[in-house]
Order: structure tokens, then C-alpha cells, then sequence
């Protein structure tokens, strides 16, 4: 997540210790029987592929030292992309751009400053019955670099968890369609660049979009998701996840992300920056807020900040694996909800 509120605007391969499980793999490990065995109202059969173990295998990875803390534009974010189509390509889930090219390219002349080019990954799954209408799951994948001491932001929470969560949820959807059950709707799974310089992908994204926004019917965007702030950090109040905005423009996607909840994950849904005069501001500082721009209805999910937030401490083996799964399963199971049902969700919050 950037830090201020800002108005305007070595490719590495998974080592056979932390790859990871094929879908196929995990459709015989999880999910037995044919297509006609799974319906649409028994999601759990897929959420269970989101697992700790898998986030955490991506993330020791994708958090680790080799890239250089994913500035935008410099090498380590260009590994950073790199990785992401690799996985993408592994789990046979396509780019929505052309075949094999995952990256929606930004050019330099975008960004202020010196901000050398850099580009957005996105990959795609394409609805069975209304696949005009989309979802956009969304986090950023760049941090912000080396210190002039040499030390690595590796942004483990800070997109760190928020990314790898994308590619689990990614490949329990794609399980889904290969079952059979595949979502009804389009999704866009979107890594956007740039957020720490001042949400640039996102803002990119939503001024030249790869689908009408029109045509986009929410945005779930995931940034900072692993780990536990200071406010819930007895262990009585752990089981939780900060939203942000999911009542601002839509009703029914609040309710529909509180009944989700309350039949699956069971976390504790705290509201409190969901504030309007919320001095810290989060609804406008990460990448959600530009599809929200356009009425599109959001939800941000956040674990608050940490003695680690934009610090070289923000490491993987800080991270809480099963809160983070547990996580990442109910923007999985929101998601679903939202491509399954018979209706698109209804804009009632626009001013």
C-alpha cells in the first residue's frame, strides 16, 4: 500500500522445493468425482487448494532477496513480472491480451518523476454463461526497492501476501472450470505496477482497460492481508480482516460479503477504517479506489499496518499462513458469489 495519499496521477523459477501443486493435482487430492458430483453451491470443494503451505512456498519466493524489492521499473520488478506469467502459464490460465503476453506494457511518459516503463500482469478466465460481465481481483505486485545502504524491501505483506493470495485464488477457479462448475461470469485476476509511486497500474488499468468498464461489475482488491496489527493482537481477536468500501457503492455487495462470511470463513469483519472521516484515508490509497471512481463497486481487504510496514523488516517469516489462507478463501468464496449469482449487483451508492 503507498504510503501517502497522492492526487493525479535474473528471471527466477521455482526450485522443486517450493513448486506447486498442479491443478490436476489438486482436483484428485481435493475434489473427487465428476462435474455432475460439484455444484455451484459447494465452493468449499475448491477454496480448500488455497492452502498455507502453498502461499507460503510462493512467497519466500516472491518476497525473497533475488527481487531487489520490485521497484517499479527497475530489474527486480521486471523478475517480479516475469515469475507471475511463469505461474499463470503453469496453471493454463490465459492472458485476456493475446496468447502468451500476460503484461499490459505502461510507458514511461505515464509516470512522473523517473520512473522508468514498467507494466501491469494479467490473466483471465472466461465466464460460461455471462462472459461480457467481469470481476476484477486485483493486487499490486511492486514495492519499492533497495535503500541507498543497500538494504531489501522485500514487501512480504506489503503486496507480498496480497499477490501470492491472487495466484491461489486463481487456480481454485481455474480447478472449478476444469470440473465443470467454472464461473459464470469473467475473471480478470490484475497485478498492478506502480502503486507504491501513487496507484499509477490501476489508474492505467481503468483509463485504457483491457474490458468496458462498463461491463466491469466489481473490483475485490487485496493489499497487505498477512499479517496482524496492533489492535487485534491478542490472540482472542486475531481471526480477523479490515474491509474497506464494500457499502459505499453497492449495498447488496455488503451484504453479500457479510452472508458469505457468515457461512464460510467466519472471520471477524472489522469496519473501522471503512470510516468516511477515517483521518488515515485508506479507501483512497490503494488500487481499488480507481475502479471505484468509475462506480464500480469495491472492497478492500486489509490487515492494518505493522512495526514492519515500508521497512526491510517486512519479511515472509513474519507472515501468519493460516490467517492469510484463511483470507485469501473469503475474497475466493466473495468472488464466487458475485460470478454465480443470477444478477449483477445493483450501484445504489453513487453520489
Amino acid at each position: 500500500m503507498k504510503n501517502i495519499f497522492i492526487v493525479g496521477g535474473a528471471f527466477l523459477v521455482l526450485a522443486c522445493g517450493t513448486s506447486q501443486k498442479s491443478s490436476g493435482q489438486a482436483g484428485k487430492e481435493v475434489v473427487k468425482g465428476n462435474s455432475s458430483s460439484i455444484a455451484y453451491d459447494n465452493p468449499g470443494a475448491f477454496s480448500k487448494t488455497i492452502t498455507a503451505e502453498e502461499l507460503k512456498k510462493y512467497l519466500y519466493v516472491f518476497a525473497g532477496d533475488d527481487f531487489e524489492g520490485r521497484n517499479t521499473g527497475e530489474p527486480g520488478q521486471k523478475k517480479a513480472a516475469e515469475f507471475l506469467k511463469k505461474q499463470y502459464q503453469e496453471l493454463n490460465i490465459p492472458s485476456p491480451i493475446a496468447k502468451g503476453d500476460y503484461f499490459q506494457e505502461i510507458p514511461e511518459s505515464y509516470f512522473r518523476g523517473s520512473i522508468k516503463a514498467s507494466e501491469n500482469v494479467l490473466a483471465y478466465i472466461k465466464g460460461t454463461e455471462k462472459p461480457d460481465e467481469l470481476i476484477v481481483i486485483s493486487a499490486h505486485y511492486d514495492h519499492v526497492g533497495v535503500d541507498t545502504k543497500g538494504n531489501i524491501y522485500n514487501g512480504a505483506d506489503d503486496d507480498g501476501s496480497g499477490t501470492v493470495s491472487l495466484l491461489e485464488i486463481a487456480e481454485a477457479f481455474k480447478l472449478a472450470k476444469e470440473k465443470g462448475v467454472g464461473p459464470k461470469r469473467s475473471i480478470l485476476f490484475l497485478h498492478v505496477t506502480g502503486e507504491e509511486k501513487g496507484l499509477y497500474g490501476s489508474k492505467f488499468y481503468t483509463e485504457n482497460p483491457i474490458f468496458p468498464l462498463e461491463n466491469t461489475i466489481a473490483n475485490l482488491n487485496i493489499d497487505m492481508v498477512g499479517r496482524i496489527d496492533e489492535a487485534h493482537n491478542s490472540k482472542e481477536k486475531q481471526n480477523y480482516i479490515y474491509l474497506i468500501g464494500s457499502d459505499r457503492l453497492s449495498t447488496e455487495l455488503h451484504n453479500l460479503s457479510e452472508d458469505v462470511n457468515k457461512k464460510y470463513t467466519k472471520l471477524d469483519l472489522d469496519y473501522t477504517y471503512n470510516d468516511k472521516n477515517d483521518p488515515n484515508r485508506f479507501y483512497y490509497r490503494s488500487d481499488h479506489y480507481n475502479f471505484a471512481k468509475h462506480n464500480i463497486p469495491i472492497i478492500f481487504y486489509f490487515n492494518g499496518v505493522h512495526e514492519d510496514y515500508h521497512k526491510p523488516t517486512d519479511t515472509p517469516d513474519k507472515i501468519a499462513y493460516d490467517l492469510l489462507a484463511k483470507r485469501a478463501q473469503l475474497v475466493f468464496y466473495t468472488a464466487w458469489e458475485i460470478a454465480n449469482r443470477p444478477d449483477r449487483l445493483v450501484v445504489d451508492g453513487v453520489n
